[in-house]
């Protein structure tokens, strides 16, 4: 079954009822993928991951994830 989109507003009410598993509106199929990046970089990841209490996994991911936003924005703007 195809989900329909939905907006923030009507994922926050889902969210606020509690009647609905919001989980269920999520696309959850992850992929692994491997980089290879110079020591400096990693000393660095490290560094900012142990400053903000995450693992170096979540910092990349979260880093990621935000340029992809930042740049699907800039499209629609």
């Amino acid at each position: 079954m195809k989900k329909t989109k939905l907006t923030a507003q009507e994922l926050d009410e889902k969210f606020d009822a509690g009647k609905e598993d919001i989980l269920d509106e999520f696309e959850l199929v992850t992929r692994k993928v491997n980089v290879d990046f110079p020591k400096w970089v990693i000393d660095k990841l490290d560094h900012e991951a142990k400053r903000l209490g995450i693992t170096r996994q979540s910092l990349i991911k979260f880093w990621i994830a935000e340029k992809i936003d930042n740049i699907k924005n800039k499209k629609s703007a």
